[in-house]
């Protein structure tokens, strides 16, 4: 039998997966570079990482650099914990 308990909902996308794996090797990352390592649209990206802003798994800060708008992403500790935790889960259904 397989426990699938372990595996985390918030992760279920692929786009979330994507951008809590960009943000587990990187400390910030912008909008636009990680809508190109993505290659998602805006939307996607703004909806999934609303998402996992309002689960705290990711922090967003908003600047202005110069007079344009800057949006940045960062996982939060506890993003990283519940994020490795997803993983294990993954490996342990995989038999590793």
């Amino acid at each position: 039998m397989i426990n699938i308990s372990k595996l985390n909902k918030e992760f279920e996308s692929r786009v979330r997966l994507g951008i809590m794996s960009v943000l587990m090797v990187n400390e910030w990352v912008d909008f636009t570079e990680m809508k190109n390592l993505l290659e998602i649209t805006d939307g996607n990206l703004a909806s999934h990482s609303t998402a996992l802003e309002k689960s705290k798994y990711i922090e967003v800060k908003k600047e202005f650099v110069g007079k344009k708008p800057k949006t940045s992403y960062r996982a939060t500790n506890a993003g990283k914990d519940a994020f490795k935790e997803h993983l294990a889960a993954l490996e342990k259904l995989l038999g590793r």
